[in-house]
């Protein structure tokens, strides 16, 4: 299983009912810290938990804490002091050096199960969830900000993201370690490809979708409504110009060509498209030089660019023109 929050949610609304549960929220950090404000774990009376708070150093105390929690029913705050060498940090044998501090919250229906179910609905549908935790008063109430209702003063609100959403277009074999690496990343993954000896479901079992039709017929398929990351590596001249095409019409965020230039302005002649025409930032060559030949070394590259991107962490100009990637020492 992986960390991303609706992963963690999938796993608790599968077996609510079976145990009882805390929710385990990162409230407040200084210095170093492995994981941030916001970030969530979820505890069971099992002694199981899903979810990281820590680099796995915290953990088994603050599943301690969380029995604790239960049996009283009460918001608890707990705090790990690095740099404090006489807390019970250093006895764990934590060295990042900061402050976390960590709400725990019992989860039941007495508190409206913290409005999980409601954020899970929330982040399945492809939307963010506004996400308030109240840490004011003994009893659980957190909610979601939405429309009329805002967070109050002394409470957190933490914005939840959706899984990110890829959309392959290509399922040939330099494709599979792109959807493995994708889905290890927490992404939500779309292959497309309407040849009829590609796109196994064997081959591909990490995909969450596979669509095997032509790609001029899904426009407005809803498997491709939310998507926010496109890479098209077919291989195909014509197949890669009818994607251009479609990713052009969605509302990704990133799009990204495997191949030379050369051959990108050959596609785009054949989609019938002007750079100046391009409303998706395309990035291509797609991928970071990071050496390496193979199809895993490709993958890691394509998708490093992309969660780069994602998160903020290419800062060019793209409006209306194909990306040159040269600057960034593209690996394809």
């Amino acid at each position: 299983m992986d960390n991303h929050i609706e992963s963690l949610l999938v796993h608790w609304l599968k077996h609510k009912d079976k145990c009882q549960w805390v929710l385990a929220t990162i409230i407040e950090t200084q210095g170093s810290a492995y994981r941030k404000a916001g970030a969530m774990m979820l505890i069971n009376d099992l002694g199981q938990y899903v979810g990281l708070v820590s680099g796995g150093c915290l953990e088994s105390d603050v599943m301690r804490h969380a029995i604790e929690c239960l049996a009283t029913g009460e918001n608890t705050r707990i705090t790990y002091d690095m740099q404090d060498d006489s807390d019970i940090s250093w006895q764990l044998g934590i060295g990042c050096g900061g402050m976390v501090k960590i709400l725990l919250q019992p989860i039941n229906e007495t508190n409206n199960f913290l409005s999980l179910k409601q954020v899970y609905q929330q982040l399945s549908a492809g939307y963010p969830a506004s996400y308030c935790i109240n840490y004011s008063t003994k009893q659980p109430n957190n909610y979601l900000c939405d429309g009329d209702i805002t967070c109050q003063e002394n409470q957190l609100q933490f914005e939840l993201k959706p899984r990110i959403r890829i959309a392959v277009f290509g399922a040939g074999a330099d494709a599979i370690p792109v959807v493995k690496m994708a889905r290890s990343l927490s992404w939500h993954v779309t292959v497309v490809d309407p040849r009829p000896s590609y796109a196994r479901a064997s081959l591909f079992k990490e995909a969450s979708v596979i669509i095997k039709e032509p790609f001029n017929t899904l426009v407005d398929s809803p498997a491709l409504e939310k998507v926010d990351v496109a890479i098209i590596m077919t291989h195909n001249l014509t197949l890669d110009a009818q994607a251009l095409r479609l990713v052009q019409q969605l509302n990704c965020q990133y799009s990204g060509l495997l191949g030379p230039k050369h051959r990108t302005e050959k596609l785009m002649k054949i989609a019938g498209i002007n750079a100046s025409e391009i409303r998706v930032p395309l990035f291509n060559p797609i991928g970071f030089d990071i050496g390496g030949e193979l199809p895993e070394s490709i993958a890691l590259s394509m998708l490093s660019q992309a969660h780069a991107f994602m998160y903020g962490k290419i800062d060019v100009n793209v409006a209306g023109n194909v990306v040159n990637m040269s600057e960034y020492k593209s690996a394809i």
